[in-house]
């Protein structure tokens, strides 16, 4: 096992998709942003599949308003590190992390959970346990990699995706982190799907969580690399299309310029679906789609994060 290092940035609520942004497109990888105010909504939401709550989990998120990302404890990662931080002014805290204690400590707060009306979510070490009617199971692993479906945004994105997936689409998912997303769209009926993420450690993950749901093969691919950057991978995506759904559950600074380029993955009566985008950027998100030839035919909104679906005019 590797040891890593945990670097934790505070920050505000307020200000916390822009430094996610910042720290993006500084190349860091794996953010994981939490806030007492997200942890409190999505106990909430998911009562019922709780058995209990630590009090001193409770206790350890009030106040909360931090994003963390991880590097290997040595030169390379510390360099990463330094890159990644370039310009940001807020607090930072590095501590030492154990892999296996990264990726298995947080399981037993970790419980199936309902999205939207079809999606139910299950942490493999979960799996046998039955699944509710009129719902399809996604089994999950995230393991070191981003997406486990309790944030808003991925939520806000499962329930656009459940409505408007046709059986048998194609389905490219940019940004796709454990997969979870291209993942639930095959076992929602999906033809085909291709995953794309700039983190090379997405691959293994997606096609890992792919394997606990049975899936395999050509219908199923994730690439690493950068669409914004990388004319050749841009160019080969767009010969293997097209796709009648588009996903990208990024952040607003990444789905402005991406939505430039939806028209070229499309199918003529494909819809391009856009979540992680903070509510007070929500309106500059949809400008641009309607600059670059997409019309918007659904909007949603939950705890300060939006949603969009869209179809080329």
């Amino acid at each position: 096992m590797n040891d890593w290092l945990e670097v934790t940035i505070e920050t505000t609520d307020a200000e916390m998709d822009a430094l996610a942004a910042q720290l993006t497109i500084n190349g860091a990888e794996g953010l994981v942003l939490e806030s007492e105010r997200d942890f409190q909504t999505f106990l909430e939401q998911n009562r019922q599949y709780w058995d209990y709550v630590d009090d001193a989990l409770l206790e350890r998120m009030k106040g909360v308003a931090r994003i963390k990302f991880y590097v290997t404890d040595d030169e390379v990662g510390k360099a990463q590190m330094t890159q990644a931080l370039a310009g940001v002014k807020n607090p930072v805290s590095t501590a030492p992390v154990k892999e296996e204690d990264w990726a298995y400590g947080w399981q037993k707060y970790y419980q199936p959970m309902p999205v939207g009306e079809k999606v139910y979510i299950v942490p493999e070490w979960e799996r046998g346990k039955p699944v509710p009617d009129g719902r399809t199971a996604v089994y999950l692993n995230p393991g070191l990699t981003f997406g486990t479906g309790s944030h808003a945004s991925t939520q806000l994105c499962l329930t656009l995706l459940e409505k408007h997936l046709q059986p048998r689409d194609g389905v490219l998912d940019l940004g796709c982190g454990s997969g979870i997303l291209s993942i639930a769209a095959m076992n929602l009926g999906a033809g085909r799907a291709l995953g794309v993420d700039i983190d090379p450690k997405s691959v293994d993950v997606a096609y890992e969580n792919a394997a606990l749901n049975g899936i395999a093969g050509p219908t199923y691919t994730v690439r690493a690399g950068d669409v914004l950057s990388d004319k050749t991978l841009v160019e080969e995506l767009a010969a293997a299309g097209p796709y009648r759904v588009v996903l990208a559950n990024i952040v607003a600074d990444v789905i402005i310029p991406l939505s430039a380029q939806a028209e070229r993955f499309l199918s003529p009566d494909g819809i391009f679906i856009c979540s992680g985008i903070i509510d007070t950027r929500a309106d500059e998100v949809e400008r641009a789609l309607k600059k670059n030839g997409l019309t918007l035919v659904e909007r949603l909104e939950r705890d300060g994060w939006c949603a969009m679906a869209a179809r080329l005019r």
